[in-house]
């Protein structure tokens, strides 16, 4: 092109030359051009041995074989039917009866029933080696009081005396002997001295609690008690069973043997429990529900 086109071009704007970037300025870069995303590829075919597997069907129980087959009762009742769905009936089995009651079990038969006393033989030999001395008495029986196999303990370990001998069952009388000899490191420990007696108000005796003809029926019924009124000791007078003055060796003596006593007896009466127990320590080992223990 000459020369003389070209400065008519420019000057009429007609043709326009490169652009410049503005002096400090850098020229802005051109975007990347747009790309398509590309499908993905098809998975593969799936081979022909990994068909699913068929379904499992539970099979059926076999049939009942006629000889269990109860055969119905001609004149048996139909027994009643529940319905459970669009004309569909349930049958109910009918309940069983009870037992007939064995006639040794009814009436006279029953009230004449006897049970038989459970064995000592494991409770006598404890009893032996635990140093006390007794013997076997008759059974005892009076009404509802009884006592099948009581012993006559006269003694305990370490030769402490019962003063008077206690009617007790065995396993009383094993409560008495693991007790006394808490009794005895007690009086060691606070008396320096050493426990030589237990004075008894009573142990086998048919009535009721508290002495009330009206109640229920004491645990001394069933020579399953005793009644603790003192203890006598080698060198210091004997300390009856009372409220002691605090403070004292006969308070810390007397509050430690009753606290002892809970350990080996269900039921723990004292002086401050009622007016009736004000001058004994009660002890008895009656059963209570859930081996509860009432220690007052």
């Amino acid at each position: 092109m000459r020369p003389v086109a070209i400065t008519c071009l420019l000057a009429a704007g007609l043709l326009v030359g490169p652009a410049r970037a503005e002096p400090g300025k850098e020229s802005a870069k051109a975007p990347p051009p747009a790309t398509v995303p590309l499908p993905p590829p098809e998975p593969p075919a799936r081979p022909a041995d990994l068909v699913p597997p068929a379904p499992q069907v539970t099979p059926l129980p076999p049939e009942r074989p006629p000889e269990l087959t109860t055969a119905k009762e001609p004149d048996k009742k139909e027994p009643e039917t529940k319905p459970t769905g669009e004309g569909a009936k349930e049958t109910l089995p009918e309940a069983p009866l009870p037992p007939v009651r064995p006639p040794e079990l009814s009436g006279e038969a029953a009230l004449a029933l006897k049970v038989a006393a459970p064995d000592d033989a494991a409770c006598l030999r404890r009893l032996e080696r635990l140093g006390a001395r007794f013997e076997a008495l008759p059974p005892l029986g009076n009404g509802q009081c009884s006592a099948p196999r009581p012993l006559s303990v006269t003694a305990l370990a370490d030769g402490v005396a019962l003063e008077p001998a206690a009617t007790l069952t065995c396993r009383t009388a094993e409560a008495l002997a693991r007790w006394a000899t808490e009794v005895q490191a007690s009086a060691r420990r606070e008396l320096d001295d050493s426990l030589k007696s237990l004075s008894l108000g009573g142990t086998y005796v048919c009535r009721g609690q508290n002495h009330d003809t009206d109640a229920k029926l004491s645990e001394h019924s069933f020579a399953n008690a005793i009644d603790v009124m003192g203890y006598g000791f080698s060198k210091r007078p004997a300390i009856k069973v009372t409220a002691a003055t605090q403070g004292t060796p006969e308070a810390a003596f007397l509050a430690a043997v009753r606290t002892s006593a809970c350990t080996f007896f269900r039921t723990v009466l004292g002086p401050g429990s009622d007016a009736a127990h004000g001058n004994h320590l009660h002890l008895d080992e009656r059963e209570r529900n859930a081996g509860h223990r009432l220690c007052q």
